[in-house]
């Protein structure tokens, strides 16, 4: 089952989000996954994990249908208020989606891969709902923002604590290991402590500083191969029997 948020969690991050400097960091995040996933309007895409609904209200302005899922009642309470009814919001959890194969054209992870039970099967159920591309949005393990928030948990207790933090190494190994040789691709991005509408903010945005293993925020997009399910037919034409031989002649 993994971590889930309760409401003093939910209350703290939508306080959070609403903080001009974490809406800039909000932005970078949403801008690269929007970057790299390419959805078109009218495609579908499941946001795993959706909390608050940040992320569904950037792609519902891009003309995407969305559907969010998230296990704390209260993360979708929040997400209600926030979108209404321009989403279509579920309590449910990473490992067993409610949904048919191939329901969406995209799903995304948003910093929620880390609080999961089993990233693996949350992953193998990701790309068993979606038919075209996988976005996992992770804090980076190797950042200095990163690592910084591990030492901190040590001695004191913070949502941090809970979370487990991935190398873009060791997600790509993962992805491998459960899909084979498929496309990934992998961009980062918070490179610096603080982000301001300056200089900061444009440099964030360059490519050549996107492809540094080492931003706080790390996106991987995955393009996957469509899943089809197949059942037996039954035979209407029956065989004819063989003919009968004796000693190499057919009588």
């Amino acid at each position: 089952m993994g971590y889930v948020f309760d409401f003093k969690d939910a209350k703290n991050y939508h306080l959070w989000a609403q903080n001009p400097r974490a809406r800039l960091v909000v932005d970078l995040e949403s801008s690269l996954m929007l970057d790299m996933l390419r959805p078109h309007p009218g495609e579908t895409v499941l946001d795993i994990g959706c909390g608050t609904g940040v992320n569904l209200d950037r792609l519902i302005k891009h003309g995407i249908d969305v559907t969010g899922i998230d296990p704390s009642v209260y993360m979708l309470d929040f997400a209600e208020q926030h979108l209404g009814h321009r989403a279509d919001l579920h309590h449910n959890y990473a490992e067993t989606l409610p949904f048919e194969d191939n329901s969406f054209n995209h799903a995304i992870f948003m910093t929620s891969l880390e609080f999961v039970d089993d990233p693996h099967r949350a992953i193998a159920e990701a790309c068993r709902v979606a038919k075209d591309k996988l976005f996992i949005g992770m804090l980076n393990r190797y950042a200095l923002k990163n690592i910084y928030r591990r030492i901190q948990g040590i001695f004191r207790n913070t949502i941090y604590n809970r979370a487990r933090f991935f190398s873009i190494w060791e997600l790509k190994q993962m992805i491998h290991q459960l899909l084979g040789d498929v496309p990934v691709k992998w961009l980062t991005t918070c490179q610096f402590p603080t982000v301001s509408e300056g200089w900061k903010l444009r440099l964030e945005q360059s490519s050549w500083v996107q492809h540094s293993p080492f931003g706080a925020f790390a996106g991987m997009v995955v393009t996957l191969q469509p899943h089809f399910k197949t059942r037996p037919l039954p035979l209407k034409i029956q065989p004819k029997p063989a003919p009968k031989t004796v000693a190499g002649l057919e009588i």
